[in-house]
């Protein structure tokens, strides 16, 4: 009777200790009454009514809401249904709407709760999971994963823009750029460069003729009393923040913001819906003004408060760095230009100078701005007599150009009063130790008299290579006389001499000519006296370029040369007459094509062609486009057929030449439509490419077709 009796107690108290657990748990619950169609609530727990605001009669209120609420799906609504009438756990998201109107992301877990083992669910457990925590964390990382990936988006298109920025010379570099943006991040993008007036731009245009094409700005008159010019502020540094311009509203004419407005309009097109549209423009900014603008269309027309800063981000910086390229490009024009004259203007042209056959030519390393410390000097310094200097100065900038031409100024006006080389490097070495020069240099000074038609060489060398004698097939190297470099001579200079016969070469060179990263000058100036020993030219001309094309088709530093041939009476006959065929090696660079142009020009004086003009034209463009097309070494042909000139340019690219209009995203075509109309041409395959030719037609157009 005692345990009979004992064991209710003990259910009783456990029952009690359940119910009190179920209201602790800090999980909502509720209890579902199955015997009724729309399981109504009958009870919840403290974490149920402290988390939705709903007690009992509250949640029994709000149950037929909560479907609506949650916005099922109709399949999500019958999986439901079939569970709960087969009676099986189910569970599902759904939002409950709490009391204070928030909402409540949660999984709602239902459990049966049966009177026995086989029986129907006669109640239904409905446990909450909250959700929002997780959501958020969801959220944030979705969040960071757009981010990132946002930047690195951003990070590429810059990459893309500064990769396209590389090449200067790409004449359509913005254009590809405003390309990569209008694919990327805007509906519509160009770009538009200041030079007294905005124009369109295609590529980078420093120092060259611009690339884009239609109107410019500020052709016409201006009226600013309208509305505020705001491009024209840009231009004029008034702000340096990006400005939007609306394309509705009125501008003045003539000015920068209707001017804009006109081109962004014609590169839209009209507005389907005639809503009001607007551009943002973006400053291109250099060291000391605005180069330009950068003209965008947002996406669904956004306007710059609107605009995704990672979209802002990349337009900015985009922007920056066109301005920062365009500004080095032209300031480093600039300075080529500069160079260049500097250079041409301490360098003169070949002196004309009676009774000798002279032929000069300098070079500067291509890899340098176009100035250097080599020079040379043909002087007449009297009927009979004539003054040959060459030297050079160490370094390849502006100091030793500078150097250069102080010394070039000593020599020259000392030769006039004194004739014999070595008193004259003295009373130089007195006058740059004065001077402190800051570049050391070497020389050597020659002087070539005439006495009753016979020419006496005299020459003294101041830490200078010697130059070479050319006699009948032999070399002799005039390596006499010689002493310190300029400045450093301290003791009396010596003179050497030599009497010349009719037909002697004389060849006076730089470093550059012979010195190599493999080869030193010893083993160079080798080179040099087998090639010169061999040289089968009977003028001046011929043989420099002889040397040249088997000496210096790859320099790595200046290179100047003089060649001076005494006439003999037998050049007239015929019988030694040169040969009509000469050949040069150039680099597949720019610096090659003014290269030819000056060796055919000097080719056809030297075999009496008339017509220079036409045949350095063609020679011009052929060059050009083995340059531009081709790769590999360029090489160059000149034969005098007797009835024109051929000319023969081989490259290593085996396409062949076109002659149309253009080509969509190429340059090319147009060089060629100028070589047909001065000159018969072909082309072949090669061994090593192709190679074209043409015949120059005599007199074809008078000076050159210009």
């Amino acid at each position: 009777m005692v345990n009979s009796h004992a064991s209710p107690r003990p259910d009783r108290a456990l029952a009690e200790v359940r119910d009190r657990a179920l209201r602790a748990t800090s999980v909502p619950m509720a209890l579902l009454d199955a015997s009724v169609t729309n399981l109504p609530v009958i009870w919840v727990n403290d974490a149920f009514e402290r988390v939705t605001g709903y007690g009992v009669e509250e949640a029994l209120q709000r149950q037929t809401a909560i479907l609506d609420d949650t916005a099922l799906q109709q399949s999500d609504l019958t999986r439901l249904e079939a569970g709960l009438r087969a009676g099986h756990e189910v569970a599902h998201t759904i939002v409950l709407r709490r009391a204070d109107g928030t909402r409540l992301a949660c999984r709602a877990h239902l459990s049966p709760v049966r009177a026995d083992d086989d029986g129907p669910p006669t109640h239904w457990v409905a446990a909450l999971q909250d959700l929002t925590e997780q959501l958020s964390h969801d959220a944030e990382q979705a969040a960071m994963v757009e981010t990132e990936r946002r930047e690195r988006r951003s990070l590429g298109l810059i990459a893309q823009v500064s990769d396209l920025l590389m090449d200067v010379d790409d004449p359509h570099a913005l254009r590809e750029i405003a390309t990569i943006l209008r694919r990327a991040v805007v509906g519509w993008a160009a770009f538009y460069l200041n030079d007294g007036g905005l124009r369109v731009a295609d590529g980078i245009d420093a120092g060259r003729p611009p690339t884009g094409k239609g109107s410019r700005h500020g052709e016409g008159p201006t009226v600013r009393d309208v509305a505020p010019d705001l491009v024209q502020q840009l231009l004029d540094a008034e702000t340096d923040r990006p400005v939007e311009v609306a394309l509705g509203s009125f501008y003045g004419p003539g000015t920068a913001s209707a001017w804009i407005a006109q081109q962004a309009e014609a590169g839209l097109g009209a507005a389907q819906d005639g809503t009001e549209r607007s551009v943002l423009v973006f400053p291109l900014p250099g060291r000391r003004r605005v180069l330009g603008v950068l003209v965008v269309h947002p996406h669904d027309g956004h306007g710059l408060r609107d605009l995704e800063p990672s979209v802002r981000t990349v337009l900015d910086l985009t922007a920056r760095r066109v301005g920062l390229v365009i500004d080095n490009a032209r300031l480093y024009d600039r300075e080529h230009r500069l160079a260049e004259t500097l250079q041409r203007a301490m360098l003169p042209e070949q002196a004309e100078v009676d009774g000798l056959d002279v032929w000069t030519y300098y070079a500067p390393n291509s890899e340098n701005a176009q100035v250097g410390g080599d020079w040379y000097d043909v002087l007449q310094v009297s009927p009979d007599v004539v003054g040959v200097v060459i030297g050079d100065v160490v370094g390849h900038d502006v100091e030793a150009a500078a150097s250069m031409g102080q010394l070039r100024s000593v020599v020259r006006s000392y030769i006039f009063d004194i004739t014999t080389p070595g008193p004259v490097l003295e009373r130089v070495d007195q006058l740059v130790a004065g001077m402190r020069v800051p570049r050391p240099a070497g020389l050597v000074l020659s002087t070539l008299t005439r006495t009753d038609d016979v020419w006496r060489l005299e020459y003294s060398r101041a830490g200078h290579l010697p130059a070479l004698l050319v006699r009948a097939g032999g070399v002799t190297l005039l390596d006499a006389a010689g002493g310190p470099l300029i400045g450093f001579g301290g003791t009396p200079r010596s003179t050497g001499s030599v009497d010349l016969e009719p037909g002697d070469v004389v060849v006076y060179y730089t470093d550059g000519l012979i010195e190599r990263r493999d080869r030193g000058l010893r083993d160079g100036l080798g080179a040099l006296s087998a090639v010169a020993a061999a040289v089968t030219a009977r003028d001046a001309a011929g043989v420099g370029e002889e040397l040249l094309s088997r000496l210096a088709d790859h320099p790595e530093d200046d290179v100047a040369v003089v060649v001076v041939r005494v006439p003999s009476p037998l050049d007239t006959s015929g019988r030694t007459r040169s040969p009509r065929r000469r050949r040069w090696s150039l680099p597949s660079e720019a610096a090659s094509i003014g290269r030819a142009r000056h060796a055919v020009v000097r080719t056809c004086q030297a075999w009496g062609i008339e017509d220079a003009a036409n045949a350095e034209l063609v020679v011009s463009e052929l060059v050009a486009n083995a340059v531009l097309h081709g790769f590999g070494h360029v090489s160059l042909q000149l034969y005098d057929t007797g009835d024109g000139l051929r000319i023969e340019v081989e490259d290593a690219n085996p396409a062949p030449p076109v002659t149309t209009d253009g080509h969509p995203g190429r340059v090319g075509g147009f060089g060629m439509q100028i070589v047909e109309r001065l000159a018969d041409w072909g082309w072949r395959q090669s061994r090593g490419g192709k190679l074209v030719w043409a015949k120059v037609r005599p007199g074809s157009l008078p000076d050159g077709g210009r």
